[in-house]
């Protein structure tokens, strides 16, 4: 999956699909070739998205930023699992009505991606499962009615959310879905929110802070029995391909002796990242946990292993501000965090500033960005879509 020359001549950005309930149900993977004349191969393509998403794994949608890899890929026939956006002016092209057709008899769900200027063939209507509408170009968003006799024939999905209230206004609106991260709202100064005094934060906070002394196990056990939900959700990931183990771990007190609280440590701050019980927090607990692990497969080049799980960390509480509403240098007075992750969470400075420059441009889904944040980190693209990759299939593994 990791050797195929696209990974050289690409960049990727993903972001996730969320439906009504918040639920995170397919990923969105765009894809920029680097150079306008360039043409990847569609099978080398679809081969590394297999690695990631196989046939009989969960769904990705196709967001593909070149006419000619997209018609390639529309006759590659992907797995069933693979969605494919395609923009209205290719739909309008009485020369990819063939593909189109045979793309939704193999069972791809279609996507129309921005407005069409003129009416689509009438084979090609029916094969849309949803259209797709950035909030920028949504002549809805001040409210307004459509026309009389003007109506949506096609189900609509939402891209380019950035807040939780962009969000509830797009299903507010009808979207059947949204794309992109809602987890840019502000946070200000003494804004904390009930959240943080739920039994189960003060717990996973507790525990933090009983693993990074080292406490006694039987301290920690009694923690965690405070809420045996967490507790399950510790030995799930635990015991998950991500981690790696060769034998089942049956208790925490066995998990503690296989692991030592160096590692274990790591999983108890993905479990305070994934503790939320708010729906609408669900995309942020979704980009916190691919934040975490992408992070450290950034820093796999280097041969530090302390700073490999020290950026885990820092990608996993990269998003707790707007879980606990509650500014950085308020929260890590609470939670012992390493002196490189207070820096780059806080303070925006420090040695892991870039890896969090480059993971805000993979979400952001900018080309430029992402060059600027791979010379930064002196990365290949090939090396960071590599990461990205590996990011993405730990981060199905867990789930």
């Amino acid at each position: 999956m990791l050797d195929v020359a696209i990974l050289g001549q690409v960049a990727f950005g993903y972001s996730p699909f969320i439906d009504k309930n918040r639920s995170v149900t397919a990923t969105r993977l765009t894809v920029f070739p680097l150079k306008p004349d360039m043409v990847p191969d569609a099978a080398q393509l679809l081969h590394a998205v297999g690695g990631v998403w196989p046939a009989d794994g969960a769904r990705v949608s196709l967001n593909i930023a070149s006419e000619s890899l997209l018609q390639d890929l529309m006759q590659a026939q992907p797995s069933g699992n693979v969605m494919i956006e395609i923009p209205a002016f290719m739909a309008c092209d009485p020369a990819n009505t063939a593909a189109i057709v045979a793309l939704r008899a193999n069972g791809n769900v279609l996507m129309l991606k921005g407005r069409p200027l003129q009416e689509l063939p009438r084979e090609v209507l029916p094969c849309f499962k949803y259209s797709v509408i950035d909030v920028a170009d949504d002549r809805r968003t001040d409210g307004s009615k459509p026309p009389p006799g003007v109506e949506r024939n096609i189900p609509h999905v939402q891209a380019g959310v950035r807040t939780i209230a962009e969000m509830e206004q797009s299903f507010a609106r009808g979207a059947e879905a949204v794309l992109g991260w809602p987890i840019d709202d502000v946070v200000q100064a003494g804004n904390a929110k009930s959240r943080a005094g739920q039994p189960d934060m003060q717990a996973m906070i507790e525990l933090i802070r009983q693993v990074d002394a080292a406490e006694p196990i039987e301290k920690l056990e009694n923690t965690l029995k405070r809420d045996p939900s967490l507790a399950f959700k510790l030995m799930r990931y635990i015991n998950s391909p991500a981690f790696g183990l060769r034998v089942e771990i049956s208790s925490f007190r066995h998990a503690i002796m296989m692991l030592g609280y160096k590692r274990l440590k790591r999983w108890v701050a993905l479990l305070l990242a994934t503790a939320s019980k708010d729906v609408n927090m669900k995309p942020v607990m979704f980009a916190a946990v691919r934040r975490g692990l992408l992070m450290e497969e950034l820093g796999r080049a280097s041969s530090d292993e302390e700073m490999r799980s020290e950026l885990f960390i820092c990608g996993v509480f990269s998003l707790l501000d707007r879980m606990f509403q509650q500014p950085f240098s308020e929260l890590l007075a609470n939670i012992p965090v390493p002196e490189r992750v207070f820096q780059a969470l806080a303070q925006d400075t420090g040695p892991f500033q870039p890896y969090v420059n480059m993971v805000r441009a993979i979400e952001n889904e900018s080309l430029f960005d992402f060059r600027e944040a791979a010379d930064a980190l002196m990365m290949s693209v090939s090396e960071v879509n590599r990461a990205q990759l590996r990011a993405l299939t730990a981060a199905s593994q867990l789930e």
